[in-house]
């Protein structure tokens, strides 16, 4: 996600920003102004943007000051200017707790703000760091407009302030909101890292004039929404004034793919992962520990298959386990650039050449991809692939109206590959996919309940016949037996296992379940609608031409070998071949290829990846004549003691 959220309070954590965040994460030196900081730092300054600044005698663009900060983050939600307002009171004779009151921005709050922090996909913030002087100026402009859009939206779909009794009456801030907005250059590592820090306050007038706090909630459910919109519009605009399109990339197997400028290398992307890289190390080594671990009688802890939600807490832990210190002597950008350059050069192991010419290469890929792919958006066929994957990676199938906005915003993004779209285009796919694939199961008991927003719903068809879950079946014997061997290729060993010893399991991970659910559904529907197979089939025939090599969907088999069986060992390669090529042509048309012969395969391996799992579990699973039954979880990950996973617990953990 490349919009993350983060609630400011006042006190400690204020004062965190301000030493640290505001002068681009460097040490903010002791007795020195925030303009001086922000010069040594190499940063530019804070700049006020949003509707509702009018209101406070502010103006967009206008340099935001410390004592402004300091008087709407850090004082509670006072007014920018308390303390002129308050000394202008005192001068016209009022008392000190009236004029003191006059400053305030309604009541006092504990949470003054959050923190959204956009930054662009790594192939744009490439292209910014090694390209040209007008290069990063519009990579920069787009940035900047981006950033303003999803205000726009926050502010006029997302934003209420909620009043009266228990918050029962909610309204949007006619007026807008205000931010102050910081941009940074570089990530901890040192790696380039274009990125903007967004300070939201969380104080809204209403119509009535009266300062009320805008929800935090509504803020922090509508993130992923956000961040879609804003990889849309950036890479829209960055593609359209440069000349270049976007392809999806996997990063990791199955995860959701992102969209990538293409042309650029992924050697170049993997040298900016630096973190990623030091994350990964340590989340094999936490996954290990996870699965080996023992208590005192020498019983394992927990059960050795890392579901999804044990994956996420562990990956948490390993990202604080490795976070490194903040950067040391700051420098200008234009030393930033060349010293990212010669380091990129000398340790990416990508040609100079390439680096030196990346936006010719990216643009050179692009024209290659315009000249043969045209970008075709079915709202029909748009709308039920996003219900089909917000169905499945919701847990219990139940999800609300900002979901699909979510959901839909990605997938245009595979769609249009770089393109514009019209402004209104992803709420009409929402509102196909809840007229045509959603039933609403909403039971309102409040007022919030009966909200467009808050609306609850579900698939109006089934997925029972997806592989997500194991069909019940005899319960294996408890030998603790490693898993047989599958037949596909070893996967890297975490640290001090052995080889041969078994790989830790993982249960199917839930966008491949829902990458197969959307197959599914369309090869149903391309097989009983003739009029949407007709006109779909056309276009398919002219894309599956068109697309370049990597993205190419294998080829059908053979019909007359078809009754062939196949070798030993191979069927699990075959369906991840695959499954990587149904996500890389995930978008209206391009996904109708697949046959069933292929869903089959594809079924199959889910199935036999399941039973896997599964398996592994119940071998520890406690049987019903077990003296002392073991907690269970949620999301299938039984434990056999309720510590957090692994020996980290604690301040050790990182928490």
């Amino acid at each position: 996600m490349t919009a993350d959220i983060r609630v400011i309070r006042a006190g400690q954590m204020y004062r965190y920003y301000l030493r640290e965040t505001v002068v681009g994460d460097g040490r903010r030196p002791a007795r020195t102004s925030l303009r001086a900081a922000q010069e040594q730092a190499g940063v530019p300054v804070g700049r006020w943007m949003g509707r509702g600044l009018g209101a406070l005698g502010l103006a967009p663009g206008e340099e935001v000051t410390e004592a402004q900060l300091r008087n709407l983050f850090g004082e509670r939600g006072r007014h920018p200017y308390a303390d002129r307002i308050e000394a202008d009171r005192l001068a016209q004779g009022d008392s000190p707790k009236k004029a003191y009151r006059a400053g305030a921005l309604g009541r006092r709050v504990t949470v003054t703000g959050v923190d959204f922090v956009f930054r662009p996909q790594p192939s744009i913030y490439l292209l910014w760091a090694f390209g040209d002087e007008e290069t990063r100026l519009v990579i920069e402009a787009a940035h900047e407009r981006a950033i303003v859009r999803v205000l726009e939206w926050i502010e006029d779909e997302v934003a209420v302030i909620r009043y009266g009794k228990d918050g029962i009456y909610r309204v949007r801030p006619p007026g807008g909101l205000v931010a102050a907005r910081f941009r940074h250059y570089e990530a901890r590592s040192g790696r380039p890292l274009l990125h903007d820090h967004l300070l939201l306050s969380v104080k809204g007038q209403r119509l009535d004039g009266r300062w009320g706090s805008i929800h935090t909630t509504a803020l922090y459910e509508n993130t992923v929404a956000a961040s879609a919109l804003y990889n849309e519009l950036m890479a829209a605009e960055v593609c359209e004034e440069l000349g270049l399109a976007t392809e999806p990339r996997t990063v990791t197997e199955g995860r959701r793919p992102v969209m990538e400028i293409a042309g650029v290398p992924h050697g170049l992307i993997r040298w900016t992962a630096l973190r990623s890289d030091q994350i990964a190390t340590c989340l094999s080594e936490l996954e290990h520990e996870y699965v080996t671990a023992v208590d005192d009688d020498g019983e394992p802890k927990y059960l050795p298959v890392v579901s999804e939600r044990a994956r996420t807490k562990l990956n948490t832990i390993a990202a604080r386990k490795t976070r490194p210190r903040k950067k040391g002597k700051a420098r200008s950008l234009g030393q930033l650039r060349a010293d990212w350059k010669a380091s990129a050069i000398r340790t990416s192991g990508v040609p100079a050449d390439v680096i030196s010419s990346l936006l010719a290469y990216a643009r050179a890929a692009a024209a290659a991809i315009k000249a043969r792919v045209a970008a075709v958006v079915d709202i029909a066929l748009a709308a039920l692939d996003v219900t089909a994957t917000v169905f499945v990676m919701n847990e219990g199938g139940r999800f609300h109206r900002r979901h699909l906005l979510a959901e839909a915003r990605r997938h245009l993004a595979l769609v249009l590959r770089g393109r514009r779209r019209d402004p209104g285009l992803d709420d009409q796919v929402v509102a196909a996919a809840i007229s045509a694939h959603c039933l609403d199961i909403t039971e309102p008991k409040t007022i919030r309940g009966l909200e467009a927003g808050y609306r609850l719903y579900t698939a109006r068809w089934s997925l029972s016949d997806l592989p997500a879950r194991r069909p019940p079946g005899p319960e294996p014997e408890p030998d603790r037996q490693p898993p047989t061997d599958s037949g596909e290729p070893a996967a890297h060993l975490p640290p001090g296992q052995d080889a041969g010893e078994w790989d830790v399991p993982r249960i199917p991970l839930q966008y491949d379940r829902a990458v197969l659910a959307g197959a599914v559904l369309r090869e149903q529907l391309h097989t009983t609608t003739a009029a949407v197979r007709g006109r779909a089939y056309d276009v398919v025939a002219h894309q599956q031409a068109a697309m370049p090599e990597q993205l190419l969907a294998p080829e059908p088999a053979d019909p007359e070998h078809d009754d062939q069986e196949d070798e030993p060992g191979r069927r699990g390669a075959l369906d991840l071949t695959a499954l990587r090529a149904l996500r890389d042509s995930r978008t209206d048309v391009e996904a109708l290829d697949l046959t069933a012969e292929r869903l089959r395969h594809l079924q199959d391996a889910f199935t036999a990846a399941a039973d896997r799992a599964h398996t592994t579990m119940d071998r520890y699973t406690p049987r019903a004549d077990a003296k002392t039954p073991h907690p269970g979880r949620r999301d299938g990950q039984q434990a056999h003691r309720p510590q957090e996973p692994g020996p980290h617990r604690g301040r050790d953990a990182g928490h």
